[in-house]
């Protein structure tokens, strides 16, 4: 197929953005359960920044490539290109990057729409209440909504809104709900919500694949882990108390709700390591070193400025002509 400048430059960095993302996107596949077992020996909201790194690194990368490096060799070294022929190879590449795209961009505005269509009909059928930890939880708003289900949940992105069911409140001690809202705190300062939509937004390797559940998985694990840990902030008798909420509220009747809207209990398939580390808390492990992070910093400042040379775009752009034909 024959296209014009701008077209031909938007069909190439599409294909790009898919091939690289392609290409990073099997690289975190391969080193996601070693990096999973690695977060168990750091501290859980360490170990939840360093999952979702990985999580988001091919969509990231791919449009960070395609931005720094394609496009700027691309219009350096042809300007004003005349109408040129693109290969097949080419549109197929572009065409799953668009399919990907839109994909995932549905999975999340519609996982979006859903907690916000859950939220409003919360507000419609409940009621604005004062809660334990009054203090504490400032800045949320708390609805209590009728009925026995074990509904505990924080919704929202920019102003939460945590909604409550009566069967909680009357099953759960006073300690024990202040503990669970403690934790529903937690979530809503590590602002938890708007990366599980980043994380629903980002696309997996390929346009109707599934994304990394391995990565998901230990990101979620990991969430709950550190917000049990703020909740607790060090205290036995918060531990103790949040542990007894956990239980009472598996014991109830469960009710999912759609995403992004943090639950108490989580993934459930945790939830008994989550009762037995607040149960028999261990020594905090060691944070990584900091020479560690300053290494990964100047490593991709070199590998950014390496990139940028004349030389090194010249052959980003003959990789392209290669790809277009």
């Amino acid at each position: 197929m024959t296209l014009p400048y701008i077209p031909r430059l938007l069909c190439i960095s599409l294909a790009t953005l898919f091939l690289v993302h392609l290409a990073l996107g099997l690289a975190v596949s391969l080193i996601a359960r070693p990096a999973a077992r690695l977060g168990e020996s750091i501290r859980p909201h360490l170990a939840a920044r360093f999952l979702l790194a990985l999580r988001l690194l091919p969509a990231l990368g791919a449009a960070l490539i395609v931005v720094v490096v394609c496009l700027p060799s691309y219009l350096w070294l042809e300007p004003e290109a005349p109408t040129e022929r693109v290969g097949f190879g080419c549109l197929a590449a572009a065409v799953l990057g668009v399919a990907m795209w839109v994909v995932s961009l549905a999975r999340g505005l519609r996982a979006a729409a859903g907690a916000r269509r859950f939220l409003r009909q919360c507000q419609r059928v409940g009621r604005p209440a004062r809660l334990p930890g009054r203090r504490a939880n400032a800045g949320m708003t708390a609805w209590i909504v009728d009925g026995a289900a074990p509904l505990l949940a924080l919704g929202g992105i920019v102003r939460p809104r945590l909604v409550v069911s009566h069967g909680v409140v009357d099953a759960l001690s006073p300690e024990q709900l202040s503990a669970a809202l403690r934790h529903e705190r937690a979530h809503w300062a590590a602002r938890d919500n708007l990366k599980r939509l980043c994380i629903l937004l980002a696309p997996g390797i390929l346009p109707f694949e599934g994304s990394s559940r391995v990565l998901e998985r230990g990101w979620r694990k990991f969430t709950e882990w550190a917000a049990d840990d703020r909740a607790v902030a060090g205290s036995a008798r918060r531990s103790f108390a949040l542990a007894g909420a956990l239980v009472r509220v598996a014991r109830m009747t469960s009710d999912v709700s759609p995403a992004p809207v943090a639950l108490l209990l989580g993934d459930t398939d945790e939830l008994a390591a989550r009762v037995d580390r607040l149960l028999r808390p261990a020594p905090p492990p060691a944070g990584p070193r900091p020479i560690l992070a300053l290494s990964a910093m100047v490593l991709m400042a070199v590998s950014l400025a390496a990139i940028l040379q004349p030389a090194a775009l010249y052959s980003v752009h003959l990789a392209l002509e290669r790809l277009v034909e």
